[in-house]
This record gives C-alpha cells, structure tokens and sequence, in this order.
C-alpha cells in the first residue's frame, strides 16, 4: 500500500479535524467536520465566515491541523498532521462537494453556512500500530 493510500484509509475512517488558521501574529483552532474527497486529495467542510477561524481563513488561505484517534496506549497512536490551502469551490465542485457532505452528514441540509474545500498540500502521519514513531509523509509536490 502506497503512503498516500495509507493516509487517505485512515482520513476515511475519521470524520472530525482540527483546523488551525492564522494571520500575522493572531491564531486560532477550530474541530469541522469533514468528508474527504480521495481524487482531489482535500477535505470538505462547512463553517461560517464570521467565526473566528473564519475570520482569519479569509485573511490567509493557508491552513494546517490534525485528524486523530484516541489512544489508550502509546502503541496504539494514530494520527495525521495536514498542511494545504482553504477556499471555496465554485460551480460544479461546489455542487458535488455539497452534495457529498450533505450525503454524510443530512443535518448540513438545514445549514446556511458555506462549504469550504482545503486543498491538501502535505500529510504526516505518526502510526504507531506500525511500530513505535512509525512517519508516514506525503506531498502534492513528489
């Protein structure tokens, strides 16, 4: 199995991240909801513009966070640290992202906050099942 497919098998199982945005000397970190879209290597999630992680992803698109499991023992770590840039999708990427999310979580129906795609750039993640401080690390650019 290659990295990213090891990455994107564990994202899938998984349907909560930590999104920390900032601008300047100003950061912050919200927990989204997400839905991962595997071909465009990239979360899906819905959160308003006024909050202030919204705030701030305005200002600066690039973002980072983690998705992880809770562990009973160090052996049994999992967990992903991302990096990527957060935007709307537009036209046909919006329709299918909100499609998707809507599909996975049915209550986003009743939301008007707008649906937001980050692009993911870079993964690692940390898999202890694996052995112990076992890396896993992917990026767009190799």
């Amino acid at each position: 199995m290659s990295d990213l497919n090891h990455c994107l098998n564990y994202l899938k199982k998984h349907h909560v991240l930590t999104l920390c945005s900032g601008s300047g000397d100003t950061l912050w970190a919200a927990n989204c909801f997400y839905v991962l879209d595997e071909t465009g290597i990239a979360f899906w999630l819905m959160t308003e513009e006024t909050t202030r992680h919204g705030e701030l992803m305005r200002l600066n698109a690039r973002v980072a966070g983690t998705v992880t499991t809770p562990a009973s023992t160090v052996m049994k770590i999992q967990g992903i640290q991302y990096a990527g840039e957060i935007f709307r999708p537009e036209g046909e990427r919006e329709k299918q992202a909100l499609a998707c999310y809507q599909q996975h979580f049915p209550i986003a129906r009743a939301m008007k906050a707008p649906l937001w795609e980050i692009r993911l750039d870079e993964l690692k993640m940390t898999d202890n099942t694996l052995g112990f401080g076992k890396k896993i690390h992917w990026s767009r650019t190799s």
